[in-house]
């Protein structure tokens, strides 16, 4: 599947605000091997980290694609995307 710069930064936008996610519940909770397995507050931290670990994959995989579409090296194309994640355009 071709993807387009502006979905690489959206990816990245997502996996980011979802390892925010993890870490607020992680201060929130106390570390993972601290609480109660299989009580709210497990079940509720590793579905966040699931779902991080779901958009990660997801945002390395689709840079890869795009990287060898467009010839360039996956370090280049990480940099480039992290670069406009950061600073978001004016629209």
């Amino acid at each position: 599947m071709a993807h387009t710069f502006e979905e690489l930064v959206a990816k990245h936008r997502a996996a980011g605000a979802a390892h925010e996610k993890v870490l607020e519940l992680r201060d929130a909770y106390g570390p993972p091997a601290g609480q109660q397995p299989g009580g709210a507050q497990s079940q509720t931290y590793e579905t966040a980290l699931r779902a991080w670990r779901d958009l990660a994959r997801d945002e390395l995989t689709a840079v890869n694609e795009y990287a060898r579409d467009q010839g360039r090296s996956r370090a280049e194309v990480e940099a480039e995307v992290e670069r406009a994640a950061a600073w978001p355009e004016d629209t």
